[in-house]
């Protein structure tokens, strides 16, 4: 199972200051130097964290890119210019703190079908990043994108053991049904280290993306420490 980490809160500290540091580009070196398959940074509308800038200067270093965005025609074009290897299409909403739940593909065909067809133009593979939901998932292969990304952020915050077990359930269902259907599987939102372990041992996940937890971890001991930690759970939980 691949790692990709999400470093937009390494912009966020930077941001809240608006200077240079701390610098995106050596997060992203000492990410990719502690063994992740890659970086994800969300280029949003508002530009609360990551700039156009980032976006240029770390396709330069990354050997694989992910870039979280909405499907909105400038947004698009950024993407078509810098060709990540991924593009993941994910809702946005001004006043959230994060992104607080999946697409509603079922809702926007029409444009997120476009949106698939420009970027896969491009030469970049596109996932939509979706609750675990049977119909949802089944109209997100109709509009032809290449992956989905369960959003794991339900069963993250599962208050007790029984909900836990429940949201598990559903992203276990939601993979199999995806790969039935001929998508590949990525999941993330919410993991942290106490928690990733049983998500690792869903069959045919291919890849996590984790943010917040690892540069929360990073604070206290460094983020290539971080990220190797990280990947010694998946590692071990595999």
């Amino acid at each position: 199972m691949k790692l990709g980490i999400n470093i937009d809160h390494i912009a966020t500290l930077r941001q809240a200051r608006g200077e240079e540091e701390p610098s995106l580009i050596e997060a992203a070196k000492e990410t990719l130097a502690a063994g992740a398959d890659g970086i994800t940074i969300h280029l949003r509308e508002d530009r609360r964290h990551i700039q156009d800038q980032d976006v240029i200067d770390i396709r330069k270093i990354a050997p694989r890119l992910n870039l979280e965005m909405a499907a909105t025609p400038e947004i698009i074009e950024i993407a078509c210019k810098i060709k990540p290897e991924f593009c993941c299409i994910v809702p946005e909403k001004r006043k959230e703190l994060t992104t607080e739940g999946g697409l509603d593909v079922i809702g926007n065909k029409e444009n997120l079908a476009k949106a698939i067809k420009t970027l896969n133009k491009a030469n970049i593979e596109v996932s939509i990043f979706i609750d675990p939901d049977l119909p949802q998932i089944s109209a997100t292969a109709e509009i032809g994108a290449q992956y989905i990304e369960i959003h794991t952020g339900c069963y993250a915050n599962a208050k007790n053991q029984e909900s836990v077990d429940i949201e598990l359930k559903k992203i276990i269902k939601a993979t199999e049904h995806a790969v039935n259907i001929g998508l590949k599987v990525n999941a993330g939102h919410g993991l942290k280290y106490h928690n990733t372990k049983p998500i690792v041992k869903i069959p045919n996940i291919e890849e996590l993306n984790i943010g917040h937890s690892i540069i929360s971890r990073a604070v206290f001991i460094g983020l290539k420490n971080a990220v190797k930690e990280m990947l010694e759970l998946i590692k071990k939980s595999s």
